[in-house]
């Protein structure tokens, strides 16, 4: 039996379906790597959960690497602010490529760093820290009105000492890479926003980009936090096609001498709808249901003792969404899954809930944050997971 070469909820082997977003990546990188100067305003990539967002910022990860770019990686959360888990996260990408020296230069480096990140870390705090180029002097937060501009000062300087030190031993330059963008803190954002928007100023020192990712609700989450944060690039990431679904099928099964007929194919496509997380999915139960050796062909009959197994795992994860759930979210869920089709206006939520528009705004919103329904067009929402409409009409 051969591997199998599927991947669900992990980066995929063959990425598919996302060249013009990887090319938006390379644009920037492109940027950088010729003029040494700032790759433009935060670009962010936003879509549902399962669409490939991760999967995508990991390939272009590994793309810029090949060119000479260091990386820092950070995933934001709710539970912790992301600023000072990016200066551990650059100190790393710098250690690893050998841009922060040993000896006493490396130990003057990491000094400055941790001092960065307190000042990053512990709002209201007395810190007395050396913030570098722009000759900042310590502040006590609590007395001096001034001090509210340190962070963004410190943060400044963090990105551009290390995309400058990055260039001058001969590398790209520094790329930041921010992922879960949408459960950063509204204050760690004014402060990502001012800080590049400050260092845009002086675009020709600071050879970096940062590119970012989040759910669908992230586009406002910036402008909340900063009303310019509308200027960053928002590139939705949609469902794949049939023929990149194919493709993505396909590909991982020919690297091992393992072919689909058209008939399977066609079979999991349908079931995946172009959600890239449930073509992994049902592609890998459908592996483990065949365990093709080499030479060999998935048909139908094994997708289909494969299938089960995927919706298992996918019932799993619909009960956990319907878990999370408020009664208000949950009549809300009712209601537009008694439409019974893909895209669901506010009108027919609104008409079978018995009340106006105005009156479902907040579930909606909630929804739209949990990564359960997302925004489809003017007044259209969708599920985000393919088959959990069906669920919910299973259950009421």
């Amino acid at each position: 039996m051969q591997p199998n070469p599927y991947t669900p909820g992990q980066v995929p082997r063959v990425l598919v379906g996302r060249s013009v977003e990887l090319g938006r990546i390379r644009d920037r990188v492109s940027r950088v790597a010729t003029f040494g100067e700032l790759g433009g305003p935060l670009l962010v990539f936003h879509a549902p959960r399962g669409l490939g967002k991760t999967s995508l910022l990991r390939t272009a990860q590994r793309d810029a690497a090949a060119v000479g770019f260091v990386s820092a990686w950070v995933a934001c959360s709710r539970e912790r602010p992301f600023l000072p888990e990016l200066v551990r996260a650059v100190e790393r990408a710098l250690t690893r490529a050998e841009v922060i020296p040993p000896g006493d230069a490396g130990l003057r480096w990491r000094a400055r760093l941790e001092r960065i990140s307190l000042e990053l870390g512990v709002p209201g705090a007395k810190v007395r820290a050396d913030l570098g180029r722009r000759g900042q002097t310590a502040h006590d937060s609590a007395a001096d009105p001034t001090a509210g501009a340190a962070p963004i000062a410190a943060l400044e300087d963090l990105l551009h000492d290390a995309a400058v030190a990055i260039r001058d031993r001969g590398g790209a330059g520094l790329l930041v890479f921010l992922d879960e963008l949408h459960a950063a803190s509204a204050d760690d954002l004014a402060t990502l926003l001012n800080g590049l928007q400050n260092l845009d100023g002086e675009r020709e020192e600071n050879p970096l980009a940062v590119v970012t990712a989040g759910l669908p609700v992230t586009p406002e989450a910036l402008t909340r936090a900063a009303t310019f944060g509308e200027r960053s690039s928002f590139v939705p990431l949609d469902l794949l096609s049939d023929a990149d679904a194919r493709t993505a099928l396909a590909a991982p099964a020919e690297s091992l001498g393992v072919a689909w007929t058209d008939e399977a194919l066609d079979r999991v496509v349908g079931e995946a709808h172009g959600h890239p997380y449930v073509l992994q999915l049902v592609g890998s139960a459908t592996w483990e249901a065949a365990r093709p050796s080499e030479g060999d062909v998935i048909d139908l009959a094994a997708v289909t003792a494969g299938v089960p197994a995927a919706e298992e795992q996918l019932s799993a994860m619909y009960r956990a969404r319907w878990g999370a759930a408020t009664d208000g979210e949950r009549a809300f869920l009712t209601a537009m899954a008694a439409a019974d089709t893909d895209n669901v206006t506010r009108a027919q939520i609104a008409h079978r809930l018995g009340v106006d528009t105005r009156s479902i705004s907040v579930p909606r919103e909630r929804l739209i944050e949990k990564g359960v329904i997302e925004p489809v067009g003017h007044g259209l929402v969708r599920f985000t997971l393919p088959g959990f409409g069906s669920y919910v009409r299973g259950r009421t």
